[in-house]
């Protein structure tokens, strides 16, 4: 039975059980209900099936000599099934959007929603799957399991840092692409925007000192991403101030995390780390003093990417900053995951790729960044999500760096 709400226009006509008396359906009135109702997507055929000809041909007889041929050259399943172009879409339910940890029936939505955006932006298919565990060990074998349906793995929503085990261990046990897009989508976009603002400051990464607010799964993957580009410095901080090797309190991640970034020994407070920092990357929530924005460098760029109240508010941080993004799409410049994923699995499918290397996500941040070209401006360092260009150029760049790279496999 469809969710039932009481309507609130006509609630002295209605019973609160929400089952008798009048109660009318959630989509009754609200437009984000009827959009979802019966879900977001479905299967569909490729090939027809209009009389008994292409019935034997799609199924039975015809189709035992392929599942033979596969069997005896387990390579052309690639070539006469869908495994190749199909993504696996896979969460626990535990770190979905903003919501936290609220389980997998409840996570379908948005994997739906993930699903058809591979679609939408990547031309690639994909299926949600919300599994009813959260245990590590569980988690990997059961997509270990699922893995020769699929050509390659989205981890979606689970929570840190259980995440990055989990993509450890999956990366290490299968020869396809596994991607925590919470993970490393954002640390592509957030790549290409600091990529363009430093070219329309007459900067290079290599000139900036930036300052994380987050060590989540975010946080990180930003962290590790810049490092890779060869940014000047970054130091991430958490509730408890700055990342850094001197604190007691560290998890292996963030343990890890200290001993690559922080090249300045920073210590304190996230408002210490900002004096004179060039860049604010927000994944965090929570809300930054004006005073500490005001301390920053000048001609900085703040990315406040939290959802839907950024760390700091556009308006106070235009008083401040050269170059302002969000993670919203009301404001210029969002810092959104669709400008990757897409590109990314089309470009890894593409060749085949065993895995997604860093060389493959920094080839995607520099492609995305490309696309703004000449039209360059404050409030254009990033293109939109509909913009026609993205993903083709996304998919090029990556397909070009894994064959580069030697983990391409046609």
């Amino acid at each position: 039975m469809a969710a039932e709400i009481v309507n609130p226009r006509s609630e002295s006509e209605t019973d609160h059980t929400g089952r008798e008396g009048g109660a009318e359906p959630l989509d009754s009135f609200d437009p984000v209900f009827a959009l979802h109702r019966g879900g977001k997507m479905a299967v569909q055929a490729t090939v027809p099936i209009r009389d008994k000809d292409d019935l034997s041909l799609a199924y039975t007889p015809g189709v035992a000599r392929v599942c033979t041929a596969i069997a005896e050259q387990p390579d052309l399943v690639d070539d006469y099934t869908w495994k190749s172009s199909v993504v696996a879409v896979v969460t626990d339910g535990t770190a979905v959007l903003g919501l936290g940890d609220i389980g997998p029936e409840a996570s379908l939505p948005v994997m739906e929603g993930k699903a058809i955006l591979f679609k939408q932006f990547g031309g690639v298919d994909a299926v949600p799957i919300a599994l009813a565990c959260t245990d590590v060990d569980e988690i990997v074998e059961t997509v270990v399991r699922l893995a020769p349906s699929f050509g390659g793995v989205n981890l979606e929503d689970i929570s840190a840092p259980r995440c990055f085990e989990i993509e450890r261990r999956l990366q290490e046990r299968l020869d396809i692409p596994v991607f925590h897009d919470d993970q490393h989508g954002t640390a592509v976009v957030t790549l290409a925007a600091l990529r363009n603002a430093a070219r329309l400051s007459g900067r290079s990464i290599a000139d900036l000192r930036a300052v994380i607010s987050g060590a989540g799964a975010a946080g990180v993957a930003i962290a590790r991403m810049l490092i890779e580009a060869g940014i000047g410095d970054v130091a991430v901080t958490d509730r408890k101030g700055v990342v850094s090797a001197d604190r007691e309190d560290l998890t292996d991640v963030k343990r890890e995390l200290a001993g690559f970034t922080n090249k300045a020994g920073l210590t304190g407070s996230l408002g210490d780390a900002l004096s004179g920092a060039d860049v604010f990357i927000g994944v965090s929530g929570g809300t930054v003093p004006e005073d500490a924005v005001a301390s920053m460098a000048k001609g900085a760029f703040v990315f406040a990417m939290a959802n839907p109240t950024p760390e700091i508010h556009p308006e106070i941080a235009h008083k401040y900053a050269a170059v302002v993004a969000t993670g919203r799409s009301d404001f210029p410049n969002q810092i959104n995951n669709v400008l990757a994923f897409p590109g990314i699995f089309a470009g890894a499918l593409q060749v085949r790729a065993s895995r997604i290397t860093e060389g493959m996500k920094i080839a995607a941040a520099e492609a995305l960044a490309g696309v703004v070209g000449d039209d360059l401006a404050a409030d254009y360092v990033i293109p939109s999500p509909f913009d026609e260009r993205v993903a083709p150029a996304v998919t090029a760049a990556v397909a070009a760096a894994a064959r580069a790279e030697g983990v391409a496999r046609r």
